[in-house]
């Protein structure tokens, strides 16, 4: 599992005071207004801490201020990065909930054993997500609901799907 769970992405700067506006992950913004600090980075390895001195959520628009940024030439540089949040700063999932970080990355095979491919990217829809799984066949479009998602085993790296079939 990894330490850290990828939330937004920044996709520019607002105003002239520095202030940064993220595309949302998440489901709800409940759990970033109660950060005290974001990471932010290309990557989780490489995501720096920032103290957040100012926040609001509302749908998928994450608008924050950070510590240090505090006009507009110093937040330039962080459009395209990522935003991510400890793992420990979520509340614990129920048992069929996973994180992207989790799926991504995880084996895809039909339930008879058969390779398929990777999972590797995911695609909200609103009313689900979608698994994109890239393989020999090329690429696959798995809507994660229990019709095509039979299993998903995060320590064991696979995922039991029954793929769409083809008209």
């Amino acid at each position: 599992m990894k330490d850290f769970i990828t939330i937004g992405k920044i996709v520019k700067q607002v105003g002239l005071k520095g202030r940064l506006k993220a595309v949302s992950y998440l489901a709800s913004g409940d759990t970033i207004t109660q950060q005290q600090s974001v990471f932010i980075g290309h990557d989780a390895s490489s995501a720096v801490s920032h103290r957040i001195t100012g926040i609001t959520a509302k749908g998928r628009t994450i608008l924050l201020s950070l510590e240090g940024i505090e006009n507009a030439e110093a937040s330039t540089g962080l459009k395209g990065l990522y935003l991510f949040l400890p793992r420990n700063a979520f509340d614990p999932l129920e048992e069929d909930e996973y994180f992207w970080e989790d799926i991504i990355g995880l084996e895809v095979v039909n339930e008879e054993g058969e390779k398929l491919g990777v999972i590797t990217s995911i695609i909200a829809t609103g009313s689900n997500d979608v698994y994109v799984c890239e393989g020999p066949g090329g690429e696959t479009l798995l809507p994660a609901i229990e019709g095509f998602i039979k299993k998903i085993d995060i320590r064991g790296g696979i995922v039991v799907a029954s793929p769409p079939r083809e008209l």
